[in-house]
């Protein structure tokens, strides 16, 4: 599969304070891509350098093929789904998918109407359509969130947290969604997440954060460093236990 994301000699922090140095990784076409670590970690940091929405203090992100990150006055080539979902909360499901499209197209109304309610039947909420989203549930915000961030038909997407806040059975569809995406209409995803089922059942290659370490202590597909890392850092995120301090 062809490379759609390159990252390359990665530092990023604050000022000049460096969180974490030489993050190099690839994203493959059609893959979902994991960034994991603990709370803290710099995950989150991570995915805002990405989608260039906080400046890398050295090393570059690379689109293969699709352009760089947005600026100001290009449309994006990406789609993002933030935690909060942060959807509009004055303006219908249907409303809130179609801004990117009425901002960044020149479809007529009816088109982009046509197109934003196919977004939302994608994930499920067509009969949402004119809801507001404090009607509607917590996973179905978030999907509504993904079905905006599809609006423009990006070959990529990246989710901070998809699962947070929601309950097993929830998350469990949403990650059902994410499968669908990736495999059926090879959507290139990468998410932030700390979630172990999720992690397990959609993530194809992932890498570890550590912010003591400053960096990438793990990289590889979830069950491989669930089962073979020597790392004890790694095994105690995948085992959900305690990491033994030194006295």
């Amino acid at each position: 599969m062809p490379k759609v994301l390159q990252v390359r000699d990665l530092a990023i922090g604050y000022d000049d304070e460096v969180l974490l140095d030489e993050i190099a990784f690839d994203v493959q076409r059609g893959e979902v891509f994991a960034i994991l670590g603990g709370s803290g970690s710099g995950k989150s940091t991570l995915l805002r350098t990405l989608i260039g929405l906080q400046e890398p203090l050295q090393g570059r992100v690379h689109f293969t093929g699709i352009g760089p990150p947005a600026r100001a006055m290009t449309p994006p080539s990406f789609g993002v789904l933030f935690q909060s979902a942060a959807l509009f909360g004055s303006l219908t499901l249907l409303q809130n998918v179609l801004l990117p499209l009425q901002k960044w197209t020149s479809l007529s109304a009816s088109a982009a109407v046509a197109v934003a309610m196919g977004r939302l039947r994608l994930v499920g909420l067509e009969r949402f359509a004119h809801h507001l989203p404090s009607e509607v549930s917590g996973g179905m915000r978030k999907r509504a969130g993904i079905a905006r961030a599809l609006a423009l038909d990006p070959p990529i997407l990246f989710f901070d947290e998809p699962s947070a806040g929601l309950d097993p059975i929830t998350a469990a569809e949403l990650d059902d969604l994410i499968l669908t995406l990736a495999g059926g209409l090879m959507v290139t995803i990468v998410l932030v997440t700390h979630e172990l089922p999720s992690i397990f059942k959609v993530a194809d290659q992932c890498i570890m954060l550590d912010l003591t370490a400053g960096g990438i202590i793990a990289r590889g597909a979830p069950r491989d460093l669930a089962e073979r890392s020597n790392d004890a850092r790694v095994l105690a995120f995948f085992r959900r236990t305690p990491l033994a301090r030194s006295s």
